[in-house]
């Protein structure tokens, strides 16, 4: 596990994490996860930003009825990654949604068991 990522993962301890580092239930959560750890490397947000809005995410979701059972764990950090990027300005909100809709759409025109490409 790389020095970056430990520090990230140690500030966070709700984590899912191994000897190796942290643990994906799928190819998509490894991505949201390196995606936000590579924007706070380039400086468009501090990671204790971060941890505050993902924090503030978690406990709105538990109020909401979430039983934090941990399998939208990944779900609440690609959340907070869209808010932070949209509150920084890295991307207006209509570029985000017509990204989203973009993989979307290669997603459901992809074959199951293919990595899905733009």
């Amino acid at each position: 596990m790389s020095n970056t990522t430990q520090h990230f993962c140690n500030s966070l301890p709700q984590i899912p994490t191994d000897e190796d580092g942290p643990v994906f239930a799928e190819p998509w959560q490894a991505q949201a996860f390196a995606m936000a750890v590579r924007l706070c490397d380039e400086g468009h947000f501090t990671w204790s930003e971060w941890v505050n809005m993902f924090s503030q995410e978690i406990k709105l979701a538990q109020a909401n009825g979430d039983p934090d059972l941990g399998n939208t764990y990944y779900d609440h950090w690609l959340n907070v990654l869209e808010k932070m990027v949209s509150q920084k300005q890295s991307i207006k909100p209509e570029e985000l949604l017509a990204r989203k809709e973009e993989w979307r759409s290669a997603y459901l025109r992809t074959p199951h068991g293919q990595p899905v490409e733009l």
